[in-house]
């Protein structure tokens, strides 16, 4: 499968769902936005992974780019193209489908429980997960759920925190895809730095990577198994897509 990897900063990777699509073979073309590199012609990719990042899915006066990713994001969303949104990746989905996005009460940031919805354990992707499981969370920003979309997760803080759009279109605000590693360089990012310290305090990272090493195990193992499973019912539908295209 040709995979299109969309970054908006080099420290927010696919992480752990990289290592699964290696896993599986996967042709990755990644794309960092932020750099100035150009999206890729839509009828040469089969799906979608779009990341995280510091910026605003609203964005779009101060880094025109963000206007033109949600456009490409419609489209190939619209057209059945496999999607799945991470952070500022499930905004940019909700707002690329004409939901808001906008900013939260306050920042969510922290190893933090979410809980699936009804219908988010009856999900083919989401169903083999424990109904509460723990998640790194680290975000100001949410959005209203999409027209037609299902809501699949929630936490006490922010109620959107995952959700379907069709059959192959997914966004989770939260991370599980996050090394305890890859946290340390997030601390580095202005943004995340502030959030960080405006919610648990000067100096509290330390206990948020230790937090996050003490339950690496367990996300790495949700995380691979909600990305297997949505890559399961990508390749399904990649491959409806490429027989139809044989027959005609």
């Amino acid at each position: 499968m040709r995979v299109l990897v969309l970054q908006h900063i080099a420290c927010e990777p696919p992480g752990v769902y990289e290592d699964v699509l290696r896993e599986r073979d996967a042709e990755i073309h990644r794309v960092e936005l932020d750099e100035g590199e150009p999206l890729p012609d839509r009828r040469d990719i089969e799906a979608i992974v779009c990341m995280g990042g510091p910026m605003s899915a609203t964005d779009d006066a101060e880094l025109p780019w963000i206007a033109e990713e949600k456009a490409f994001i419609a489209g190939a969303v619209r057209d059945g193209v496999p999607f799945w949104g991470v952070c500022l990746g499930v905004q940019l989905l909700a707002a690329s489908l004409g939901a808001r996005t906008y900013p939260g009460p306050a920042p969510e940031v922290g190893v933090l429980p979410v809980e699936l919805t009804a219908e988010g354990a009856e999900d083919p992707v989401f169903r083999g997960l424990p109904a509460r499981f723990l998640t790194l969370q680290w975000h100001g920003d949410t959005f209203d759920l999409p027209e037609g979309s299902v809501r699949l997760a929630g936490s006490g803080a922010y109620p959107n925190q995952a959700f379907r759009f069709g059959e192959t279109a997914y966004g989770v605000q939260f991370h599980l895809e996050v090394s305890p590693e890859l946290a340390r360089e997030w601390a580095d990012v202005q943004e995340y730095a502030e959030a960080l310290e405006r919610v648990l305090g000067a100096g509290a990272f330390d206990d948020l990577a230790d937090a996050l090493a003490r339950h690496a195990q367990e996300m790495r193992r949700n995380a691979s198994w909600i990305f297997d499973c949505w890559l399961d019912a990508a390749s399904t539908s990649v491959g409806t897509s490429r027989a139809s295209v044989r027959s005609r």
